[in-house]
């Protein structure tokens, strides 16, 4: 588990002393890391009561084309460079920002699969 309340150390590194304790809702959750493969979802209860899907794993990308302005639906073949993490290229991990090989071509995921469920990207032109 992952919590994400006020550290306990100070940006100079003193000690912060904390007037309360730890609570439930400053919990955060494992990342979702999504592979390319068969589309597997999860669906997820968020603080408010409001359902969050998150993506396991993906293999349809929505790519745009800036040029024509048009969007297809397209299969990912592989994950080809990540400025987030080096290993995640290996892994065949989608994050945002991430550049996949299409069926038409490279393009930059612009969306958070791990948070919205869907893949969609951008052409590199």
């Amino acid at each position: 588990m992952q919590w994400q309340g006020r550290s306990v150390r100070r940006l100079t590194g003193g000690r912060n002393h904390l007037a309360s304790g730890k609570k439930r809702f400053e919990r955060g959750r494992a990342p979702a890391e999504t592979h390319v493969g068969e589309n597997r979802n999860r669906l997820m209860r968020v603080h408010g009561g409001d359902v969050k899907v998150r993506a396991l794993r993906a293999n349809v990308a929505a790519v745009s084309s800036p040029s024509t302005g048009e969007t297809k639906k397209v299969a990912i073949q592989t994950v080809e460079a990540n400025p987030a993490n080096i290993n995640y290229v290996r892994r065949n991990l989608l994050t945002r920002g991430a550049i996949i090989r299409t069926e038409i071509g490279r393009a930059r995921i612009t969306s958070r699969p791990g948070q919205d469920g869907v893949v969609n990207a951008v052409l590199i032109e």
